[in-house]
């Protein structure tokens, strides 16, 4: 809204203080939601590099004891001990806010308790390969789900960081120099209307003090 579009009134003036004063706090607010989304953000970031290294490292792991297994054993027999999986397991996921953002957490838990049910197979027929691998698998398990958690709250921040940035670059560059020009100008106008008030009421009292003098006369 361009300044000469504002009703140059002390009301206006009144509301655009205000409206400075809101602006202006909120720039700060937000300013500080920011550089804190950044600090976690890249928290987070390393956090989800450490584990995707981890992860990977332990996926390369079961896929070579796979790869041996599957050398050392025949394609149904490696099937058939794969085939009816022992163990179970129950995953809930929640949610947790942080500055705002409701990033995901998850929790799992087994059937069992038992370490040993991770194998769904007897071992008279099948390889130690084939126990690596999903061992392997069993131990990197709870990485991949708090991989998950970490890259879709990496997301998520990255999202609310892109929202949070134009909201502080809006007041900073538009709202906030925006309601200082409706200041300026309705101040400006004041001024100038009491200028000419002044001037008016000092000609109306010359021309009475003038007529009251030629009365005299």
């Amino acid at each position: 809204m361009a300044a000469s579009q504002v009703n140059a009134t002390r009301m206006e003036l009144t509301r655009q203080k205000k409206k400075l004063v809101t602006a202006e706090k909120g720039h700060r607010l937000l300013k500080d939601k920011r550089d804190e989304l950044m600090r976690q953000f890249m928290d987070l970031v390393r956090e989800n590099m450490e584990l995707r290294k981890k992860v990977e490292k332990g996926i390369q792991n079961a896929n070579r004891n796979f790869v041996l297994a599957k050398a050392g054993m025949s394609e149904e027999a490696l099937r058939t001990a794969l085939m009816t999986p022992k163990q179970e397991v129950y995953l809930k996921s929640g949610k947790k806010n942080v500055m705002s953002v409701d990033i995901p957490v998850f929790d799992w838990t087994t059937r069992t308790s038992d370490k040993n049910d991770i194998y769904s197979y007897g071992y008279a027929f099948t390889s130690s390969d084939l126990d690596g691998a999903v061992y392997s698998l069993s131990e990197v398990f709870p990485d991949m789900l708090k991989l998950a958690e970490v890259e879709k709250s990496c997301q998520l921040m990255a999202s609310e960081i892109e929202k949070t940035r134009r909201r502080v670059n809006a007041l900073e560059h538009v709202i906030i120099p925006e309601t200082r020009e409706h200041i300026r100008y309705i101040s400006n106008k004041l001024d100038e209307n009491e200028r000419s008030t002044q001037v008016r009421l000092m000609k109306v009292k010359d021309m009475v003090l003038q007529d009251a003098h030629h009365y005299q006369e």
